[in-house]
């Protein structure tokens, strides 16, 4: 593994042994950080070179944002990460915010992507996910940063998995509200989701996408990927049964096997 910043933006780039098969770059969700992606990455470095970031504003990079700041901007991070490393081109995988990011990228700049995956994306505004954001903000501004953490594990994972897994969710909680970014910035960027809006663009990617969700994300109805799937003109959807929004660290195996499919080429649209 070696790392590095451009333009602010910490990276880090991880070996894998078929280089032929090419880059997968992955892009969290609004946490910004790219350990978030630890459950994936033994599967992916075994086939694939990867490239993680921490999102502007949150983790290693810069803490201040693009001003103003937008969906669009943070695909344009994509790029710089992808120039500082001599990539034309890479698959890029992203989570919800990172999703709706690698969606802003495809649209502003197809030649750079190969194929996309977006995990609990959306294309247009969407009130349960307004309604949720809205009770998000509403703690950070009036209970303060500690009470907004304490209460982001129930937007993200099943009840059952987080009573199984209180011991663990306690433990992070101490680090992410130590990491946690300027208040600010976390606004930022939540207004910056909440205003994208490509719903009528959507017919302008041309690249395999998989859309990837769970049937009970308590943040992103499912229904939105069904949508994404619908109108985009060459997806694959595949919704799992269980996880929640976290579901790529909640049942990770069967993510990964399907992810791994598809990015090799192997999953194809209709299955």
């Amino acid at each position: 593994m070696h790392s590095g910043t451009v333009d602010g933006l910490y990276y880090e780039v991880h070996g894998g042994p078929a280089a032929d098969r090419g880059t997968v770059i992955l892009s969290a969700g609004l946490g910004g950080s790219g350990a978030f992606w630890a459950p994936q990455m033994a599967a992916l470095t075994s086939r694939f070179r990867v490239v993680l970031y921490d999102h502007r504003g949150t983790g290693r990079s810069v803490r201040t944002l693009t001003n103003p700041h937008s969906v669009a901007a943070m695909g344009d991070d994509i790029v710089q990460v992808m120039d500082a490393l001599g990539l034309e081109r890479a698959h890029v995988v992203g989570h919800a915010a990172g999703g709706n990011a690698g969606l802003a990228l495809a649209l502003d700049h197809p030649d750079r992507i190969d194929r996309l995956v977006v995990v609990n994306g959306w294309s247009r505004p969407d009130p349960h996910i307004k309604r949720c954001f809205d009770t998000r903000l509403a703690l950070l501004n009036n209970t303060g940063i500690a009470a907004y953490v304490h209460a982001q594990p129930l937007f993200l994972y099943p009840a059952d998995w987080l009573s199984a897994n209180n011991a663990r969710l306690e433990a992070e909680e101490v680090h992410h509200i130590q990491g946690f970014p300027d208040p600010d910035v976390m606004r930022a960027r939540i207004q910056a989701l909440l205003a994208f809006d490509i719903d009528d663009a959507l017919e302008r990617i041309r690249c395999p996408v998989l859309v990837s969700a769970s049937a009970d994300d308590m943040l992103v109805p499912s229904a939105c990927s069904r949508r994404l799937a619908e109108r985009l003109p060459n997806a694959v959807l595949d919704i799992a049964p269980w996880g929640g929004h976290g579901f790529t660290v909640t049942a990770p195996e069967a993510f990964n096997s399907r992810l791994l499919s598809f990015l090799g080429g192997d999953l194809q649209e209709g299955e």
